[in-house]
């Protein structure tokens, strides 16, 4: 979880919590008329908050796992991808055959650069390519397909070891598939979740903030601009 996430999120319900204890002792000089201002209300409201961060960091802890076992099935396709072709090589494929695998081989290659870190904001989404050519997992996918459609059909393609052999890439690509298909799930769930959170704390009616700002002007016209009750609630900042 990255810093700027925990002080964002998480101190303004911090500072709501405060906000909760300051007119807990307040007593039974802070009574507003309005719903959402009542200590039962504000109280309900930073439950539903915690709820929803903790929702996200969850969330987020089970994104990342899923970024990470893609990046980990995905490591060894470029070498896998040389291998394939090289074996082709030694088989009576035409030259013309070898030429359409090796062309294959050159995209899934692309340029080699570090593994990509994986994300920690989860208001950033998983990165999707894997090379400084910004080559995507779906077309990584795609061209170990096309390679493996080349080798099998070249009638000659017969290899012995069983990585190399045509019912293990198809399990591969399949898993491959899988694995990039759970990273999209596992984003759109935490994607949900955000929007959630947000609305909570940020943009519902009736949100954190709003109801923040709302509480300082109630205890604002209650006890006074000049008073250490306005003084120690205002002095709590929200930012969104």
């Amino acid at each position: 979880m990255s810093t700027i996430y925990e002080t964002g999120h998480a101190r303004n319900i911090a500072n709501f919590q405060k906000m909760i204890e300051f007119v807990t002792e307040y007593g039974a000089d802070y009574n507003p008329s309005k719903r959402s201002l009542t200590l039962p209300t504000l109280i309900t409201l930073k439950a539903d908050a915690d709820a929803a961060l903790l929702d996200v960091i969850t969330k987020n802890t089970l994104y990342n796992g899923k970024v990470n076992t893609r990046i980990e099935a995905f490591a060894d396709l470029r070498p896998l991808s040389t291998r394939l072709v090289n074996a082709l090589q030694s088989t009576d494929a035409s030259a013309e055959t070898i030429k359409d695998a090796k062309a294959i081989n050159k995209k899934i290659q692309g340029k080699r650069s570090a593994t990509p870190p994986v994300p920690t904001d989860p208001d950033q989404p998983a990165p999707n390519s894997i090379s400084a050519s910004q080559q995507s997992y779906d077309q990584l996918t795609q061209h170990f397909t096309g390679l493996k459609t080349v080798l099998q059909n070249e009638p000659t393609y017969m290899p012995n070891e069983a990585d190399l052999q045509i019912p293990t890439l198809e399990d591969l690509i399949a898993d491959l598939t899988t694995k990039n298909n759970e990273v999209a799930k596992a984003y759109t769930k935490i994607s949900n979740a955000r929007i959630e959170r947000d609305k909570i704390i940020y943009d519902g009616k009736d949100n954190l903030l709003e109801t923040a700002s709302e509480v300082k002007n109630y205890v604002k016209s209650v006890f006074g601009a000049a008073s250490p009750q306005y003084k120690q609630v205002n002095a709590l900042r929200f930012r969104k």
